[in-house]
């Protein structure tokens, strides 16, 4: 049902930057990108056919800023990958908002997660669902 999610910038060049480095980490990469003059409009996935992430500046030429409340969950498919996608976001500028660990119990509906901020606040889960790998 999810087709993208956009995260507003104050800075596209430093949020490009950032965003490249930490997707292209887990295989994604820029699949659309509008000049500054239109927002710098840039969406990163792994193909046309899943949920993507993109980031502008606000159409209103306001500030951006991040909500209090909203997260951007990231699945992988495995805990040592969570591992290393919050790693790179703290490597990157990042904020911790919940090392790697499980949430709950182990077993098939185990919950094993990370929790960050992006540069401007953006909040983010990577997040692993079941045993441990």
């Amino acid at each position: 049902m999810i087709g993208y999610v956009t995260l507003g910038s104050n800075d596209m060049p430093k949020a490009r930057a950032f965003y490249d480095a930490l997707f292209g980490s887990i295989g994604a990469g820029r699949i659309m990108e509008f000049p500054e003059e239109m927002g710098g409009f840039t969406m990163w996935g792994v193909s046309w056919d899943v949920p993507a992430i993109a980031v502008t500046t606000p159409y209103d030429r306001e500030s951006a800023a991040a909500g209090n409340g909203n997260m951007v969950a990231l699945t992988l498919d495995s805990r040592s990958k969570v591992d290393a996608l919050y790693a790179k976001a703290l490597e990157l500028g990042g904020s911790d908002e919940g090392a790697p660990g499980l949430r709950g119990d182990e077993g098939p509906q185990a919950f094993y997660g990370a929790y960050f901020r992006g540069p401007e606040g953006h909040k983010f889960c990577a997040y692993k669902m079941g045993p441990a790998d």
